[in-house]
């Protein structure tokens, strides 16, 4: 076939490449655009808490449900910017096991699926807990090693629950404290004027 310019090509027949990504203004996930035309999101905005729901009951390893039921691919820059995850950090959890090992394109470059995103939104609420990173690899673990385990599983999550709540009550003590002394210095304040 002799080199025939690209827009000269029937449609069939032009090579495909890499479409950009752009951020969708309904829901600030990014959207893929063809070249020639611009693709909108259909779908509506949903909470943030609505998507970890979404990630949390669909449980680690699980996708949560995408229309059409296909299960899409993310480049790491993507995945990175949805969760706030640096891509160092990515390769570094899927260099501990905490994710299992990525997909690849042809270029050798990270295709994250549906359920890494799920997982990555489940370990960024431990996280955000305040979970140590070793008992999240071993709650990975447990959930590798399949459905026998979903008591050691619970139990974890349990105990964590424990040092979570401490951390909450430990919290409200001390934003009374807080409290008093601005209220405290809210009446001295009234006093001098």
């Amino acid at each position: 076939m002799s080199a025939v310019p690209a827009q000269q090509l029937p449609a069939q027949q032009v090579p495909a490449r890499p479409s950009p990504v752009r951020e969708s203004p309904a829901r600030q996930s990014p959207v893929r655009e063809s070249p020639t035309e611009q693709v909108t999101a259909v779908e509506p905005a949903r909470r943030p808490v609505d998507r970890v729901r979404e990630a949390c009951e669909a449980g680690p390893g699980e996708a949560p449900a995408t229309p059409g039921g296909s299960s899409l691919r993310h480049a790491i820059s993507e995945v990175a910017a949805r969760t706030g995850l640096t891509t160092h950090t990515l390769r570094w959890y899927e260099r501990i096991g905490l994710l299992d090992p990525v997909d690849r394109s042809h270029a050798g470059r990270r295709l994250y699926s549906d359920d890494d995103l799920a997982r990555l939104a489940f370990l960024g609420r431990l996280r955000l807990t305040g979970m140590p990173v070793a008992d999240m690899l071993r709650y990975v673990e447990l959930v590798r090693e399949g459905d026998h385990t979903i008591e050691g599983r619970r139990e974890l999550l349990v105990a964590h629950r424990e040092e979570v709540r401490q951390k909450i009550a430990d919290l409200h003590a001390t934003l009374a404290v807080l409290d008093y002394k601005i209220d405290r210095y809210s009446g001295k304040k009234a006093q001098s004027q």
